[in-house]
């Protein structure tokens, strides 16, 4: 028997796995899948961060960044650089490759993003975007202490698979 109202927890996880399929379906023929697509474009528009502000921009934990940038870089589409102001951090920027290969994801983006919200105005897109900010901090959790300390931690520990180290 279905409720009167649909929960909003399935409802957003029917919305992710939508999303998700969208971008797969888009990024599949560029051999990317959708974290790596949406860190790429993060790290593009990021150039020179660390990978705690990558986390934290893409709302994901440290480990979950440093893996999914760990394949950009073994595809040569990231690189890891030494910070020259704090020898002990590490910052991010793309590649030759990663570059161009930004310049053909953008779109992709776009209509991505325009598809989102598709139907609203801006009244019920700011809405949204309200609604859902307040569902995460309903829902979080480790504070983001743990990711300022992730930042500050030497690049050997951090860094996972990035510099080749397996776990």
């Amino acid at each position: 028997m279905l409720q009167s109202q649909e929960y909003v927890g399935l409802l957003i996880g029917a919305a992710r796995r939508s999303l998700r399929h969208a971008v797969q379906e888009r990024v599949t023929p560029l051999r990317l899948n959708p974290p790596q697509f949406w860190m790429l474009l993060a790290v593009a528009d990021m150039s020179g961060c660390s990978l705690g502000e990558l986390a934290r921009r893409q709302r994901i934990d440290p480990p979950a960044a440093s893996r999914i940038v760990a394949a950009l870089v073994r595809r040569g589409l990231v690189r890891f650089e030494l910070d020259p102001g704090d020898r002990r951090r590490s910052r991010l920027s793309l590649s030759r490759r990663g570059s161009e290969l930004v310049r053909k994801l953008r779109p992709i983006a776009g209509d991505l993003r325009a598809r989102l919200v598709s139907g609203m105005d801006a009244a019920e897109e700011t809405a949204l975007r309200e609604s859902l900010r307040k569902v995460i901090r309903n829902l979080q959790g480790p504070p983001m202490a743990r990711l300022e300390a992730f930042d500050r931690a030497p690049p050997a520990a951090r860094a996972g698979g990035v510099r080749g180290r397996r776990r």
